[in-house]
């Protein structure tokens, strides 16, 4: 054993395009889109990490990986700059055999077996970067230790209406499970898998070696890990999370999940204390609220400058509200202007993206939200603007 020996290493899988999320996602990955004002959605997974004390955390990501990794920096706004552990940026490298994208989850991992051997821990902490909410995955460890599992996987119980969209797993009434299906028709149990898992690392190194040799397999946790372990009898469980969990990968359930911090009795709150959400967002000046401006029910970040309306609306940092423009039921990531007179209803506008005088977004109650990417200048002065369009439809 090393000086630089870690009981549980995390592996955060920071994913690919994230193509459901649209115009959000053309310049940036996924985890590193804007949630809340001041967080991107990464900030979330890394600081459950930093609140269940573990410090070793390897973010796997292979979609536009330069501002995740110019965002993660040291990890330090985490309190992720351990000298032995601390948090690592692993885009897939060249090989002997040339380069190749992580061809799926389990593939990812494979691929860093030498980064986690180099930590030499007992324990491997699955996590995904695209979702929201708050864990002390140190619970879900010793709970993987008192059951002595090879395999921990976490679960949330979900409506049994919406069973057949997740990975389903059925367990015993000791949390033992015996049966995994991947979005079954007729779902015989609704706890749903979150795609958190705890395993011994001995035993999930040597079921990566094996799964990478099978040419038919899609190198999947899902799909093909977690049914190879079940089949060779290895001891898997349930472990029941009973918190607030989001996944954000639609525009649908991003701007929704959004709109939920207005709302008092969401369940969902950034404001608490304990379990903080830290975020790496850079030192703005306070924001101003001009004399003429009118704001209700909103978040307002630093840097912002307010001279117009807003109403049930999140303005992002450095965000610029001209005079006589208005702002209803929409969330402008960093940077986003509105300039005299624009109209912005129920739309998502996009970093640094400006609305031109007298342009109207958007239409109040409508089920469609607009969708305006990053960098994006909408002209068109009163007529309705064309724009990628998230409805309940699209998954």
């Amino acid at each position: 054993m090393h000086m630089h020996h870690q009981e549980c290493v995390a592996m955060l899988l920071a994913g690919g395009q994230g193509s459901r999320l649209g115009a959000l996602t053309k310049n940036i990955a996924k985890p590193a889109v804007a949630f809340g004002g001041k967080h991107r959605i990464i900030d979330f997974s890394l600081s459950n990490c930093t609140n269940s004390n573990i410090n070793t955390v390897g973010v796997l990501t292979q979609y536009k990986p330069l501002f995740l990794n110019s965002y993660i920096g040291t990890g330090a706004a985490w309190d992720l700059d351990d000298t032995h552990g601390g948090v690592s940026v692993l885009p897939p490298f060249a090989t002997e055999s040339g380069g190749q994208w992580y061809r799926g989850t389990a593939d990812a991992i494979y691929r860093n077996i030498e980064y986690i051997d180099s930590y030499n821990p007992l324990y491997v902490l699955i996590i995904s970067g695209d979702h929201l909410y708050k864990m002390d995955y140190s619970l879900m460890l010793d709970y993987h230790k008192k059951t002595k599992a090879d395999l921990t996987i976490s679960v949330i119980e979900v409506p049994w209406d919406e069973a057949s969209r997740f990975g389903i797993l059925t367990a015993d009434e000791n949390g033992k499970i015996s049966k995994f299906s991947e979005k079954p028709k007729n779902p015989d149990s609704n706890l749903a898998s979150m795609g958190i898992y705890i395993f011994d690392w001995h035993i999930l190194r040597s079921a990566l070696i094996k799964d990478s040799e099978d040419p038919n397999s899609d190198h999947d946790f899902g799909k093909n890990v977690i049914p190879m372990l079940l089949s060779e009898g290895k001891d898997l469980y349930a472990y029941t999370f009973t918190g607030y969990w989001k996944d954000v990968g639609t525009i649908d359930s991003y701007y929704h999940t959004n709109m939920e911090l207005l709302d008092p009795d969401s369940g969902f709150n950034i404001f608490e204390d304990e379990m903080r959400v830290f975020s790496n967002s850079n030192i703005y000046p306070p924001h101003y609220i001009g004399q003429s401006a009118a704001i209700d029910n909103a978040l307002v970040c630093n840097g912002s400058r307010i001279l117009g309306h807003v109403k049930h609306s999140i303005l992002s940092f450095g965000v610029f509200i001209d005079e006589d423009a208005y702002v209803e039921d929409s969330i402008l990531l960093p940077g986003a202007t509105l300039l005299k007179g624009a109209r912005v209803y129920r739309s998502i506008i996009g970093e640094n993206s400006i609305i031109s005088p007298g342009a109207v977004l958007g239409e109040p109650d409508s089920e469609e939200i607009t969708v305006i990417g990053d960098n994006q200048t909408v002209e068109n002065p009163g007529k309705k603007v064309e724009a990628d369009k998230g409805g309940e439809s699209r998954e």
